[in-house]
């Protein structure tokens, strides 16, 4: 039978490789890149599955004074575009990498929101 003093050690040593292995999965989530997209094309987000920002493209037919209000709402809208495919992409990453440790779905580590 093992001590109360080995079940801890390995306890700890349990949750350490999973924090490493949360923590390697996020930083794929960086290698990922999605792409958010509003007024049929016209504007463009690029950003990775974590939500970093990696580019904006906006059609020049776009650029007139007059149309200002409409590119600010079109560039808004594939910001949260992108972000909900980011969202997506990370959540099914992280479920897989749950899935592989044997985890519940919807298991948090603290920290690893």
């Amino acid at each position: 039978m093992k001590s109360m003093e080995e079940m801890l050690a390995a306890a700890q040593k349990a949750a350490e490789t999973i924090q490493t292995q949360m923590g390697d999965a996020q930083a794929k989530l960086d290698d990922i890149e999605v792409e958010g997209a509003a007024g049929g094309g016209l504007v463009r987000v690029r950003a990775t599955a974590r939500g970093r920002i990696l580019g904006v493209t906006i059609d020049e037919s776009l650029m007139k004074p007059e149309e200002k209000h409409m590119v600010e709402d079109l560039v808004t809208a594939a910001f949260n575009d992108a972000r909900d495919k980011a969202d997506r992409v990370s959540n099914e990453e992280m479920q897989k990498i749950q899935g592989s440790m044997g985890l519940p779905p919807g298991f948090k580590l603290p920290g690893m929101e």
